[in-house]
């Protein structure tokens, strides 16, 4: 789940924080030899021997399904039925919050207190949090094919995330990337293919005044500009057209050629064509409305806002489809996965490794049991999570094809022109906050001088990562 929730309530919390030094990590999840680094609380056993069935233990485990979504409840409870066929003694206590899985506030709580479950949820930007408030156990050397027997077909970007100093702390429950979320219809009527989702600024740009100019209030694109929303999409452009919000040096590095084209643009489709709407300050949610009332064409999202439209606003599938962000050379990309308490004994840490690789990471089961998830009518057919590859993300897409509830095809230009994900620069929210102003400004002043919003930003970014 890269949860709507946590996007619409935390202005898309995605950062994944340190991310940079983890990229360098090894790509072997084992981090080396399993007997020559054992965990703390490993002792001497063999903890690369994956769980013995008469192994018992309890293990509980946080974001349970609530009563309120009672299909995804059904299923946690016939997993956990299922999963006790091969693991009798193993104990699941599940838990559930109101409302969402984790509010951050009380993620942050439940570390300080130590009061996290066996099993908790973490998204990729609480890593380094996890890790500061010493709360999570070394897994390398309990992940191994033997007990993840898909572990050679995941995505090591994603795996890596999840690292530290080579060191594998989590396993992914779902990742997404960023693309361009187009309306079919509106494509449709302004004489567009929406097969073909622009791939170039230049091509947004031409085909939001076609769309744009169907009238009756329609934009052809939109863009947020408060909550931090502005300074995420920010950051998103940028990197799509292979810049960099923060350098090497740990200094701004939007303030040159590219930053100020991204600008430029946005005045010129905002200002000169009159294709983004007079409507301007929009957070989250708010192009979301937009699209899903056939007044707006397109917009920079990830897959799961396609879900939200349908569920929550009243849309149909069929009339969504994505491409890769513009200029293709790098994206936004997060997700979220399992962390195991720190403390936790070596059984405890088997079970868990037994349980996420059956609820999470084996094709075919679990979450990735399509054909009872149709049944159950929960939404299948959107391109995340995306982090299988080889073999296995073969038979997951044949899998989530045979059982789809909405046209896949739809996405096939985002799937067939994959774009590399990218982390979030450091101190994200309080970087994308000062990046708000830039799109703030540019979008609601005419005469806004785009090299003195990029020169401020520039100034107050650098103040705030100097105060690391």
């Amino acid at each position: 789940m890269r949860t709507n929730v946590r996007r619409n309530v935390a202005a898309a919390l995605v950062s994944v924080l340190a991310v940079t030094a983890l990229a360098a990590c090894g790509t072997s999840s084992s981090g080396g030899d399993p007997k020559a680094q054992q965990p703390s609380g490993a002792g001497g056993g063999d903890a690369s021997a994956p769980l013995d069935p008469k192994t018992k233990v309890t293990l509980s485990i946080d974001c349970m399904p609530p009563a309120a979504k009672a299909a995804e409840l059904k299923e946690w409870k016939e997993d956990v039925a299922e999963f006790n066929k091969t693991y009798p003694n193993v104990t699941i206590e599940g838990r559930s919050t109101p409302g969402q899985c984790l509010e951050p506030p009380r993620f942050t709580a439940m570390l300080k207190a130590k009061s996290q479950p066996d099993v908790f949820y973490a998204y990729f930007t609480d890593l380094q949090q996890v890790l500061d408030n010493d709360g999570a156990e070394d897994i390398s050397a309990y992940v191994t094919s033997a007990s993840v027997p898909a572990l050679d077909d995941i995505d090591k970007n994603v795996l890596n995330v999840l690292k530290q100093d080579g060191r594998l702390y989590g396993l992914p429950t779902s990742n997404y990337t960023m693309g361009l979320l187009v309306n079919r219809k509106l494509f449709q009527d302004a004489g567009l293919d929406p097969d073909a989702p622009p791939r170039t600024w230049g091509e947004v740009r031409a085909a939001a005044k076609k769309i744009a100019a169907l009238g009756n209030g329609t934009a052809g694109f939109g863009e947020y500009s408060v909550e931090n929303t502005g300074g995420w999409h920010y950051t998103a452009t940028l990197y799509g057209l292979g810049g960099d919000v923060v350098g090497t040096d740990g200094k701004a590095a939007f303030n040159n050629a590219t930053g100020r084209n991204i600008v430029d643009n946005l005045r010129a489709m905002r200002w000169e064509d009159d294709s983004m709407g007079k409507t301007q300050l929009l957070k989250w949610g708010d192009l979301q409305k937009q699209m899903a009332s056939d007044k707006l064409g397109m917009f920079l999202a990830a897959p799961d806002d396609i879900t939200y439209m349908v569920q929550q606003l009243g849309a149909k599938y069929e009339n969504f489809g994505m491409g890769p962000i513009p200029g293709g050379a790098a994206t936004l990309a997060g997700g979220n996965g399992y962390v195991i308490k720190k403390g936790s004994s070596p059984e405890k840490i088997k079970a868990a490794v037994a349980w996420l690789n059956f609820k999470t990471l084996a094709v075919g089961k679990g979450q990735f049991q399509y054909d009872r998830s149709k049944t159950d009518g929960l939404p299948v057919g959107l391109p995340q999570p995306a982090f299988f590859t080889g073999a296995s993300k073969a038979q997951d897409d044949g899998l989530k094809a045979a059982s789809a509830t909405m046209p896949v095809a739809n996405f096939k230009s985002f799937l067939d022109n994959p774009v590399p994900g990218k982390a979030e620069p450091p101190k994200a929210q309080e970087v994308y906050k000062v990046l708000d102003k830039v799109m703030s400004g540019v979008l609601t002043n005419k005469d806004a001088d785009a090299a003195q919003l990029l020169a401020e930003a520039e100034k107050a970014v650098n103040q705030v990562l100097a105060n690391r």
